[in-house]
């Protein structure tokens, strides 16, 4: 293959190292960046996408020659700071993905800088907001969760945690939901149903329900059983699961990554294999289960056929009206509705499915966007990457402001930093929470 720019062939994933001694040498770590920082300065095609980016070309543009052998290799974790791993540089800009012969995966270099330097210190904020299922296992006990709604939501107790924490005082935080909705999750699933397989889909559905499913918006669990019912198709859901490990993953917590995922996968396996789909309301925990963990565990044969069975719900539902087994009996129009694709979505290469699903509802207008919010869960909380993150997603605040309809994202957490900008009166709700309602449910 020529050096030239681009390759014919479609991007290659290849598997994460984590477990071996190499993965952690900084000195080679630090000459695999000189090589891929050159070819990016050379190129610049991703500038506009992340902090990365102008971070890394700062860098280069300031140093003494204006080249990447004069910056300070000890500097280039700058860059990995920035970096969230949304993975938009990989599938929609860089020419010089794998299987070209640069073999640039700039997001998983990255992955690699953070692992490393998870090794040698992680502030305890870091390992705090991405340990999901111990703050929401706490935030879930009664009166508790009512104090840290609140407290989240009080200027002054914000600016001690801007202060003291490093939590932005002006980002949106998640509510806690109460132990009644949490629990509701428990009682949904279905009834045995008559099913109906197509070629792709088995008509029966375990739900992986997420920590943000669990501790934060329970509705989301329940809108999609209730949809998946309307749609004849058998569903369970699975509460004793752990977190997809997508926090930690984006912190290069591995150890720790190792151990939910062998829980969450010893849950799952016997579903596969009883012939049942998975999927969850989260992109990022689907992307994660279909993705990041065959990666890092390429060799474990559990996770690759745990893989197989994973699908965005959208994705499942247009596979099913494709076999002619969608119910379109809509009794409300959406009227004119932003959407909002999450990168960890457009990722999955299947399409925008969450669009062309709703597009199928009368009277229903969509206009997607693809940018990404610069949310990430942690980063746009951080108090030193809160504005970046902000900067990031105003292209599509000036988008939803000037379109003063209904506006949505398939991932709640960008659904926060999207209404964090909005000065219009709607607010934000989740595709499957439309769905539902248009089909009066």
């Amino acid at each position: 293959m020529s050096n030239s720019r681009g390759s014919a062939c479609a991007p290659a994933r290849y598997p994460i190292h984590w477990l071996r001694a190499s993965y952690y040498d900084r000195k080679k770590l630090q000459h695999e960046m000189h090589r891929v920082f050159d070819i990016c300065h050379g190129c610049r095609r991703c500038v506009n996408l992340c902090n990365a980016f102008p971070t890394l070309f700062n860098l280069i543009d300031h140093s003494p020659t204006g080249e990447v052998d004069s910056v300070d290799p000890n500097n280039f974790m700058q860059v990995a700071d920035q970096c969230y791993l949304c993975d938009r540089c990989y599938m929609n800009k860089c020419p010089y993905v794998p299987p070209h012969e640069w073999h640039i995966d700039f997001p998983h270099l990255m992955l690699q800088a953070k692992a490393i330097q998870f090794k040698q210190h992680t502030r305890l904020r870091d390992r705090l907001l991405s340990a999901t299922d111990l703050v929401g296992q706490f935030a879930g006990i009664p009166i508790v969760t009512q104090c840290i709604n609140i407290a989240n939501r009080n200027p002054i107790i914000r600016r001690l945690m801007h202060t003291l924490m490093g939590i932005h005082r002006q980002a949106k935080l998640p509510r806690y939901a109460n132990l009644r909705q949490r629990l509701a999750i428990r009682s949904v699933s279905s009834s045995p149903l008559t099913v109906q397989a197509t070629p792709n889909t088995h008509g029966k559905v375990v739900i992986f329900p997420t920590c943000y499913g669990r501790y934060h918006m329970p509705q989301l669990v329940e809108d999609l059983v209730i949809i998946l019912q309307h749609n004849q198709i058998e569903v369970t859901v699975l509460p004793q699961t752990q977190c997809c490990g997508m926090p930690k993953f984006e912190l290069g917590d591995f150890d720790h990554i190792a151990k939910t995922m062998r829980h969450n996968i010893d849950l799952l396996l016997p579903w596969v294999e009883q012939g049942w789909d998975i999927t969850a309301p989260v992109p990022s925990c689907v992307l994660m289960f279909k993705q990041e963990l065959p990666l890092l565990f390429i060799d474990d044969d559990t996770v690759q056929q745990v893989r197989d069975a994973w699908f965005d719900p959208f994705e499942y539902l247009y596979l099913r009206h494709q076999a002619g087994l969608f119910h379109t009996d809509f009794k409300h129009t959406l009227g004119q509705v932003f959407y909002h694709a999450a990168c960890h979505l457009q990722v999955q290469n299947f399409g925008l499915r969450t669009r062309d699903i709703l597009a199928l509802i009368p009277n229903t207008q969509l206009t997607a966007v693809t940018r990404c919010s610069g949310h990430d869960g942690t980063y746009g909380v951080k108090s030193e990457s809160h504005a970046v993150s902000m900067k990031i997603c105003q292209p599509l605040h000036q988008a939803i402001n000037q379109y003063p309809h209904t506006f949505t994202s398939d991932c709640p957490i960008a659904g926060l930093q999207l209404s964090n900008g909005v000065t219009h009166p709607h607010d934000y709700q989740h595709p499957l929470s439309l769905l539902r309602y248009a089909y009066a449910l």
